[in-house]
């Protein structure tokens, strides 16, 4: 684990820095905030480094709830405990609920539009890409992945097979490749 407190690791200056953060990250994300999370909190804040974001998003993942509110959660939790995660949550929610609701009258209202209908079409694209680049940032990762690349490349094809091709359930990916290869990694790093 790196030291947390080095000037190439910095920490959130308080609990209201992390809950400013994640109300700003939050703004940014519409149809998908992953990507905007990876490049505040890993390349811009440095608040955690590439590795350590995408072991904390694996987490996220397989959690109940929103992914990058969990993903919030551990972050803040990391930082300030119970009253960081609850700050990183509120951030996440606060602001976006209202903003949310705001925008859900103004739907209803304007919901037989054609061209709002087009607009929100058009957003899916927006978002698709946003998913599509993330996770084409997170390839250098694998190469420091305690299994072989390959593998882990292998592994990753057989996912997009089984969710976009066959389009299994989250459950039963996860239970098929996800255990597998935790397994498998840990018999890898275990001395």
């Amino acid at each position: 684990m790196t030291d947390l407190t080095s000037a190439e690791h910095p920490l959130p200056a308080s609990l209201r820095d992390l809950f400013v953060s994640f109300t700003l990250l939050a703004l940014q994300g519409f149809g998908g905030v992953l990507a905007i999370v990876q490049r505040e909190m890993v390349e811009k804040k440095r608040w955690m480094t590439q590795e350590e974001f995408v072991e904390d998003w694996a987490v996220a993942q397989i959690m109940p709830g929103p992914n990058v509110v969990n993903l919030a959660l551990m972050i803040g939790g990391r930082y300030f405990g119970l009253a960081g995660a609850m700050a990183a949550l509120a951030g996440m929610l606060a602001l976006p609920l209202v903003i949310v609701l705001l925008l859900g009258l103004g739907y209803a209202h304007f919901a037989d539009h054609p061209g709002l209908a087009g607009a929100l079409r058009g957003m899916a694209a927006v978002a698709a890409g946003l998913i599509a680049a993330t996770g084409i940032k997170m390839v250098p990762v694998l190469k420091r992945h305690p299994l072989p690349l390959p593998f882990c490349v292998a592994v990753c094809g057989m996912v997009f097979l089984m969710v976009a091709v066959l389009r299994w359930p989250l459950a039963y990916v996860l239970l098929g490749t996800g255990i597998p290869t935790c397994i498998l990694t840990w018999r890898r790093l275990k001395p």
